[in-house]
């Protein structure tokens, strides 16, 4: 088993997410911590691309072994907005807004409310690149419910739950998330690929 892997984020509570979800035997080492400092651009236009992006870019400047992850929120009654803008949704002019309320603005009159989130890691190693893929399927709230969690956690009920994201704690999250679903793929994999020692 790979013993520390360098994770192509800057994002804390991605690192804190990730910590709870893996093995004690993994550890996650992030930009931070390697004194990385500038942001990795993601140019593209799906997950995927912009996961290999970062993956691919890190890989190449360490040569290690790393990997890398977008994830996005995608409504139904947006189009599949905001997708992979997810993080930078409500950005006009270079001023922040935040982004849950200008979505919940956004759908204030429509009654579609399905939605999903959708995670994507990219592992690079030895320049080939693996993909590990978990969606949560769920619907968007018409307020914000909760403090917990980050993102758009606070507006979105995963189906099958009855209460959002940002009122479940982390073990609770951890039962429908897609980041746990696709890290769930990416450890089998790890596992089958080094071992579990």
């Amino acid at each position: 088993m790979v013993n520390k892997l360098v994770f192509a984020t800057h994002n804390d509570n991605k690192v804190k997410e990730l910590n709870h979800i893996l093995p004690a035997s993994i550890n996650i080492v992030s930009l931070k911590e390697i004194g990385w400092e500038k942001e990795i651009e993601e140019p593209h236009f799906t997950l995927e691309d912009n996961a290999k992006e970062k993956a691919m870019v890190l890989h190449q400047a360490l040569g290690d072994a790393c990997f890398a992850e977008d994830s996005g929120l995608f409504i139904d009654g947006l189009d599949g907005a905001p997708a992979v803008f997810s993080a930078r949704y409500a950005t006009k002019n270079n001023v922040e807004l935040d982004n849950m309320d200008f979505v919940l603005q956004q759908m204030v009159d429509i009654d579609a409310r399905s939605a999903h989130f959708k995670t994507v890691i990219c592992f690079a190693e030895n320049n080939t690149f693996y993909y590990f893929t978990g969606i949560c399927e769920g619907e968007i709230m018409r307020k914000k419910i909760g403090k917990g969690g980050f993102g758009y956690d606070p507006i979105f009920t995963p189906k099958g739950a009855n209460k959002t994201f940002g009122e479940m704690t982390m073990e609770e999250k951890s039962k429908y998330s897609h980041r746990k679903k696709a890290t769930d793929l990416f450890i089998t994999f790890l596992e089958a690929r080094y071992g579990t020692n």
